[in-house]
């Protein structure tokens, strides 16, 4: 049966490449055979490009002319589904996927699927947990499946919780599946601790068996003998960017531009486009449909790059990729030698470059600390949940919990046994719930491990694709010859006349619109407050203005350092003075404010007073001080979720004293948030006469 399986599989691989004269990559056939004749359950750990996907493709045809069912393919990005139903198209193999972009074709797919027209169905870890797809679905799905495949499967580990904890949820899956059903795992980034922990999972005993699986691992050598590495130390962002305004060009063919924040992602492309480089922002809030088209201009080559964050990563197919570069290095050299991954996969050589900045740190620990579980937040979660169903936004009213870590926390807490997603929300399951203190230490210690090495990766005098092997627990580990290290810097490190004033011009950029806020947040009549739906127009605050975000490339760095904690209280610096003077100047508003209101603060009073006196000074407008503070004033602080923070704001201001004009105010304050705390002092501005209120902040918080 061997020899008639290598033939067989050979054929599929040549239909699959379009190449009649294709041979197997060591280790491809291996796991092929291992998957079609023997059932096994195997994990592949091969660099980028090696052919992860011709495995799966090619055991899924030879399964299915035996008489297996589909195989389900879980995948974590949209762009790497399209990839996927496309290369699955070139090999004749009829693959189609269902995710939340083409919720208007499920019916169609899913009555292909039961008359056995799908080869291979392509789903997120989050569908699996679907109620609907879950229950009506999965079952049946379940009992024909032919084999399952786990792509990116590090995400299965601890590396990846906070990323897709629903992968957690995959051992039980796994668990259910009828025995002799073949199981392949793939990734391109997992060093050994990832390896055995990805392996525990696939190994899950079958239901009443008793007994785990053994699970084989195929690992090859990760090196990428067409990368040049490179990491170029500059002083600051404007130094970064205007090298990069000078050499964008010369960089070969077209390629990825990596920034750790969609603020830097907008703002440098921006940046780039008026210096007249062709290229476009790519993030997680770009949308959907733009975020397509954005893929397919570069796979074109339409456009010189994409200005993008980690939203485009995994799995993102352009063989011909011929540069990949960091403004800011990614928070571990597994995170690293992902993205780089997507560079040089069909071509002799793609060039690297990371040029690292002094706020990564800070960043990287901003991000930490925002996706980790916190015990006090989980327990009062699964106090307010019964046997009834709870929708999260009604959820969210009751915990004081933002609807993005609310959603994660669910998900964490379901994969962990303590609630379950159903029709209609979330239910508790009643099960004991105990917080696993000593997992998330250890994730962590994990993390600031890999936080440390990526530092020393950036500073290292040897070769870095040594580093980057060593780091994943590659024994092949061995010099490359090609990156700076070993052969000396290979990009320029000059600036072109005038790119550092264009940057400086670009960081230096003022103004960002305040969104007013229009509806009341759901769930707020629990608090005790009278007022639900939308927010009548005539006690609204009209669209208000900030400096500029705190994760802004250019003024964010000096807001960043008023914001943090523990820095003193102190007045507004001149510069900042002057700089919230052209944002006025440049403000379209249909009538220039009368007056000028400050709100009352506990945190910085100084910073608001002489900023609210500084710009009633130099607008030649009278200040009519702070709105006046009923009780103990606000309660709260910053996080929570809107219903909470209105709460805490509600009925605490008063405009009485204030002797306003029948023109416009110009309400002004330190940080901008939730936007609350504007909302209901605009709200008493306007009812105490105030015919309209234009919101002013220093800082918007993202």
């Amino acid at each position: 049966m061997t020899a008639d399986t290598r033939s067989a599989a050979l054929a599929v691989l040549r239909r699959l490449v379009g190449n009649p004269a294709a041979e197997f990559h060591e280790g491809q056939y291996e796991a092929i055979e291992q998957l079609v004749d023997e059932h096994r359950r195997a994990l592949v750990v091969q660099r980028t490009g090696w052919g992860k996907s011709a495995v799966y493709f090619v055991a899924t045809m030879l399964l299915r002319e035996r008489g297996a069912g589909p195989t389900v393919l879980v995948s974590p990005l949209l762009a790497l589904m399209r990839d996927q139903v496309a290369a699955a198209e070139r090999a004749g193999v009829r693959a189609v996927a269902i995710n939340s972009t083409n919720a208007h074709e499920w019916d169609e797919l899913l009555g292909r699927l039961a008359a056995d027209e799908v080869d291979v169905l392509l789903v997120s870890p989050e569908r699996l947990n679907n109620p609907a797809f879950r229950e009506n679905q999965l079952p049946a799905l379940v009992r024909r499946m032919g084999m399952l495949v786990v792509d990116e499967a590090h995400c299965i580990s601890d590396w990846g919780h906070d990323f897709r904890p629903d992968y957690r949820r995959l051992r039980d899956l796994i668990a259910a599946m009828p025995a002799g059903v073949p199981v392949l795992a793939t990734t391109a980034t997992a060093n050994s601790r990832v390896v055995a922990d990805v392996a525990e999972q696939l190994g899950a005993e079958h239901l009443g068996t008793g007994s785990g699986v053994d699970v084989l691992t195929i690992r090859g050598p990760l090196a990428r003998a067409s990368l040049r590495l490179g990491v170029l130390r500059l002083p600051d962002a404007k130094t970064r960017l205007a090298w990069l305004l000078s050499h964008l060009a010369d960089l070969p063919g077209s390629g990825i531009v990596y920034t750790l924040t969609v603020s830097a992602a907008e703002d440098t492309a921006r940046l780039l486009r008026e210096a007249g480089h062709d290229v476009r922002a790519y993030t997680g809030q770009t949308d959907p449909a733009d975020r397509e088209d954005a893929e397919a201009a570069l796979k074109e080559n339409r456009v010189k790059a994409l200005v993008a964050t980690s939203a485009l990563g995994m799995g993102f197919d352009k063989p011909d990729l011929g540069f990949v570069l960091h403004l800011g290095a990614p928070s571990s050299p597994v995170a690293y030698y992902q993205q780089v991954g997507r560079a040089g996969r069909a071509t002799e050589s793609a060039d690297v470059l990371l040029l690292p900045g002094p706020e990564d740190p800070d960043i990287w620990r901003y991000f930490a600390t925002a996706s980790m579980p916190n015990q006090e937040r989980a327990e009062r979660v699964i106090r307010e949940l019964s046997d009834r169903p709870l929708s999260t936004p009604s959820l969210e009213a009751l915990v004081d919990i933002r609807r993005t870590p609310l959603e994660l926390l669910l998900k964490v807490l379901d994969v962990d046994g303590a609630v379950r997603r159903v029709q209609g929300g979330w239910v508790s399951t009643g099960q004991p719930w105990t917080y696993d203190a000593e997992r998330y230490a250890r994730i962590a210690a994990a993390r600031e491990d890999e936080q440390r090495h990526m530092i020393e990766y950036e500073r290292t005098d040897g070769c870095r694709m040594e580093f980057l092997q060593r780091t994943l627990d590659d024994e092949t580990a061995t010099p490359c010859g090609r990156c700076d290290s070993c052969a000396g810097s290979w990009y320029p490190r000059d600036v072109v006349e005038g790119a550092a004033d264009t940057a400086s011009r670009s960081l230096d950029r003022v103004g960002v619109p305040v969104e007013p806020r229009a509806q009341w947040p759901v769930g707020v009549d629990r608090l005790g407050l009278p007022v639900k739906g939308r927010i009548p127009v005539d006690e609204r605050a009209l669209e208000g203005r900030a400096l500029a975000r705190l994760t802004d490339l250019g003024w964010g760095t000096a807001l960043r350092e008023v914001f943090a904690a523990g820095a003193p209280d102190a007045p507004v610096t001149r510069a900042m003075l002057d700089g919230c003077v052209r944002v006025l100047a440049q403000w379209d508003w249909d009538e220039r404010p009368a007056a000028v209101v400050a709100m009352p603060s506990r945190r910085h009073p100084l910073l608001v007073d002489s900023l609210a006196r500084g710009i009633a000074d130099i607008g030649r407008l009278p200040y009519l001080g702070a709105l006046g503070v009923h009780g103990d004033g606000p309660t709260g602080g910053p996080g929570g979720n809107s219903a909470f923070r209105l709460a805490g704001v509600w009925d605490r201001f008063g405009a009485s004293g204030l002797d306003l004009p029948r023109a416009p105010v110009l309400l002004v304050d330190d940080l901008a948030d939730s936007r609350w705390t504007f909302t209901v002092a605009a709200r008493e501005l306007r009812r105490a006469g105030a015919p309209a209120v234009l919101p002013f902040v220093l800082a918007l918080r993202a």
